[in-house]
């Protein structure tokens, strides 16, 4: 019994088991290790190793060079257990295992260093963002761990991975409007991520619109101030404007005012990001009244068929009468400060000339005389 105690409390060379190898009869079961299956494994650990042998029953601790190992199963006959190796540096390790009998001889293993893959990608979470950058975004996929992230060739900023390797996080660097690749590199080489990111450009911001008014009639010159108005089209009351053009910095915009009705109306910006309102609108006022400077000649025939020309300022639309009678072939310049025509029929005398346009009429000092 001395020899069993001594025993107990030794760790036990191979052979020196009281009784025989693996004990017998009565005598307590020294641990004994025959294999270790499978003889090696990656330095990650975390593999299942069968351990085979004899006298194994109630054993305390397996260890892989020092380094204790999880136990999963035993075999109540103590002929096996089964293990989950501990990491360990690459290269052949003993194994031990442990019970309260001593501990068994011990089986090699060998840990082999194990190149990880490249990274792979499975998602990229948002798929889009504005082209200032500044999108915090999430990569899932496997062997990340040190990677370094591109949008279109501009690294990512704040990038940082989960120690599984499996999430990456960033937030997006500034980028041209459209779609860009995504390159995720890490030692071990380089994926693009399916779909890449779409850089949105931001939505037009219009700041002010002058003049904030102008005649029903249209044809006014404006300007709108702001940013992001590349590519705009603009509506007053819903009714495009004409003539628009942006510059190249999209912060100003120009364009003729379409007509419109009496009153304030909204003014909208759009471009093919969006949609701005110009705070305040526009508000449409009535055209000025026609001005007549002069009328020449200031006489004529009675039958009529006189030409003349009535100049002055806002004859745009205009129509002229002589005597309640109009004047026919009736034309205006573009800049409306000249109308010529041909005077109607008339009695003998002086007669009212009177030109009317959609804000009102005006009577041309001094008329017409028949003679």
């Amino acid at each position: 019994m001395s020899e069993v105690i001594q025993q107990q409390g030794n760790p036990q060379a191979p052979g020196s088991w009281p009784g025989g190898d693996g004990g017998g009869g009565n005598w307590p079961r020294y641990p004994r290790l025959y294999n270790a299956i499978p003889s090696s494994g990656p330095t990650t650990g975390g593999n299942t190793v069968l351990l085979t042998g004899s006298g194994l029953q109630g054993t305390l601790q397996v260890t892989f060079g020092g380094v204790p190992a999880t136990i999963v199963t035993q075999d109540p006959s103590g002929n096996s257990v089964t293990v989950l190796a501990p990491a360990h540096a690459a290269g052949t390790v003993q194994v031990i295992a442990i019970t309260s009998w001593g501990n068994s001889n011990p089986v090699s293993y060998t840990y082999t260093a194990t190149v990880p893959g490249g990274p792979t990608v499975t998602a990229l979470v948002p798929n889009t963002g504005p082209t200032s950058g500044g999108t915090a975004f999430a990569l899932i996929g496997t062997n990340l761990t040190g990677a370094t992230v591109t949008f279109n060739g501009v690294a990512a900023l704040g990038v940082s991975v989960n120690a599984a390797g499996t999430v990456l996080t960033g937030t997006t660097p500034p980028g041209p409007a459209g779609n860009v690749p995504v390159v995720v590199t890490t030692p071990a080489g380089s994926t693009v991520v399916a779909g890449g990111f779409t850089y949105t450009a931001p939505p037009p911001v219009a700041t002010s619109l002058s003049p904030s008014s102008g005649s029903t009639t249209g044809g006014t010159a404006f300007v709108i101030t702001g940013s992001n108005l590349s590519g705009a089209s603009v509506t007053f009351n819903g009714v495009a404007a004409t003539g628009v053009s942006v510059n190249a910095s999209g912060t100003a915009l120009v364009g003729f005012t379409p007509a419109g009705a009496l009153g304030n109306v909204p003014v909208v910006v759009t471009t093919p990001t969006g949609s701005a309102t110009v705070a305040g609108g526009y508000t449409y006022t009535a055209p000025p009244l026609p001005v007549v400077t002069l009328l020449s000649p200031s006489s004529g025939s009675t039958a009529g068929g006189t030409a003349f020309v009535i100049t002055g300022s806002n004859l745009n639309g205009a129509s002229v009468t002589f005597n309640g009678v109009a004047a026919t072939g009736v034309s205006v310049n573009a800049s409306g400060t000249a109308l010529i025509g041909f005077t109607p029929a008339g009695p003998l005398g002086n007669v009212p000339v009177v030109v009317t346009t959609l804000s009102g009429s005006t009577t041309a000092a001094g008329g017409y005389t028949y003679v």
